[in-house]
């Protein structure tokens, strides 16, 4: 009964009928997690097909990130570019996004986007949330001016001012 069940599941993966959560064993990413319930991915997605279409999702909806465990470099350059989009709209200070970003450091785990990134987060480690999202910001905005930061799309970099 164990191998018929184990064999069901085989076919059930390989056929795309399931939707899956994470990367599979041995990828480069295999620590990143994700929800279900938010992005219904089959389980015959190839890794890279899967990263775009997370990475397509954060652009349409920069609030899925939260769903997110270890999210890849370039799921979070997505939820950068668009907090770049949000400062250059003139919306104020996209302090639920930074924070998002923020959270997502509290793993050891995630993997930086931009060198110096994780340092700039635990550096402000102990302050108010403003106060952290703005020195997030003075990091993200230096980044932008170097050239550092890399929209998802691939499109040049627009300063974060």
């Amino acid at each position: 009964m164990e191998t018929i069940g184990a064999a069901l599941s085989w076919a059930s993966r390989r056929l795309g009928l399931e939707t899956v959560d994470r990367f599979p064993p041995g990828h480069a990413y295999a620590r990143t997690r994700w929800d279900k319930a938010y992005f219904d991915i089959a389980s015959d997605v190839a890794p890279e097909e899967i990263e775009r279409r997370i990475v397509a999702a954060i652009d349409a909806t920069p609030s899925v990130f939260a769903h997110i465990e270890h999210p890849t470099p370039r799921m979070q350059r997505a939820l950068i570019a668009q907090i770049g989009a949000r400062m250059r709209r003139a919306c104020g200070v996209p302090g639920d996004l930074l924070g998002l970003l923020i959270q997502a450091f509290q793993s050891p785990h995630t993997r930086e986007a931009l060198p110096g990134l994780r340092q700039a987060i635990s550096a402000t480690q102990g302050l108010e949330p403003a106060q952290r999202a703005q020195a997030l910001l003075a990091f993200l905005a230096e980044h932008a001016a170097q050239g550092d930061v890399i929209e998802a799309a691939g499109a040049a970099p627009k300063p974060i001012k």
